[in-house]
């Protein structure tokens, strides 16, 4: 069997965008090839799709998926490439790169070698494999993320991570500090299933626990909230509790918002208890980093 390559090259933020909307349609997964450059700002993304008889009403859906995506992320056409059976697999691999993020933490493809340089051994590498969408390190919400988790969590720390997804931040704040209990929740079950296959394939299973569900299904005080979503889910969940989950002066790192609605979410924090400390901003996206304010 023949398989199509498709193959398109985008801004680094919109690269699991992209990921998302190919993996509808290429369920043996997606590859991203961050190049050599330690800096990424153009990555190139590659699905497969079997040459069969859907494959007509597959690449048009892919067109029109990429086209709709392109109204929001100016990008060029897709590549279409046939490619032979005893390829695809090889050249799909290939482009898989390690990733580094943030100080400590690197993304590592399962079949790739990685040893730490001996001028950085505390760093902690982490297996994610492809065919994974939001949460493979990409976007610039994800390393904002990572970037205040390494200089916030603690031992003996407990971490909430609200909206999974691969579970690479609840994974990070497993692996960053000893002992930590994480709770990882999100309400998409296929996200579920795949951050529990991503917790086994780095023996993080006895220190995070899953749950699927939302914010209202969660009981208990946190140290430390992550929040990497979207602005208006997290306005709704300032609202409805999300300052009583953190103990107080716990910290939340929320990111996922644009620069232009940061002005909205610290408004809803701040009007249920949640005192803005830091802002950080990468491109168009900021993380915002609270505590929820001290009795006087």
């Amino acid at each position: 069997m023949e398989w199509l390559e498709v193959k398109i090259t985008v801004e680094a933020e919109a690269a699991e965008a992209v990921a998302e909307v190919l993996s509808r349609y290429a369920p043996q997964g997606v590859a991203v090839d961050l190049g050599a450059a330690s800096a990424v700002e153009q990555v190139t993304v590659r699905a497969y799709l079997a040459c069969d008889e859907t494959l007509a009403g597959r690449q048009r859906q892919v067109e029109e998926g990429l086209w709709h995506l392109s109204q929001i992320w100016p990008m060029p056409a897709p590549v279409f490439t046939a490619v032979p059976e005893e390829d695809w697999t090889a050249a799909w691999r290939e482009t898989l790169s390690v990733l580094h993020l943030g100080r400590r933490i690197v993304i590592k493809p399962s079949w790739r070698t990685y040893a730490p340089a001996p001028a950085r051994p505390d760093e902690v590498i982490l297996e994610l494999d492809p065919g994974q969408a939001f949460g493979t390190g990409l976007h610039p919400t994800t390393q904002l993320c990572v970037e205040a988790l390494e200089r916030l969590v603690q031992p003996g720390m407990r971490v909430l991570d609200l909206g999974t997804g691969t579970g690479i931040l609840a994974l990070a704040a497993a692996k960053l500090v000893s002992p930590v209990e994480v709770l990882a929740v999100d309400n998409d079950p296929n996200a579920i299933a795949v951050a529990r296959r991503n917790l086994r394939m780095n023996d993080a299973s006895a220190v995070v626990r899953l749950l699927h569900g939302s914010l209202g299904d969660v009981s208990g005080t946190y140290d430390l909230i992550l929040a990497n979503i979207l602005a208006p889910v997290i306005i709704e969940m300032a609202q409805h509790g999300l300052g009583a989950r953190l103990r107080t002066g716990g910290r939340l790192i929320a990111s996922g918002i644009l620069a232009e609605q940061q002005d909205e979410v610290v408004a809803a924090l701040r009007q249920n208890g949640l005192e803005l400390l830091e802002t950080q901003q990468r491109g168009d996206w900021v993380a915002l980093i609270a505590e929820r304010a001290r009795l006087a």
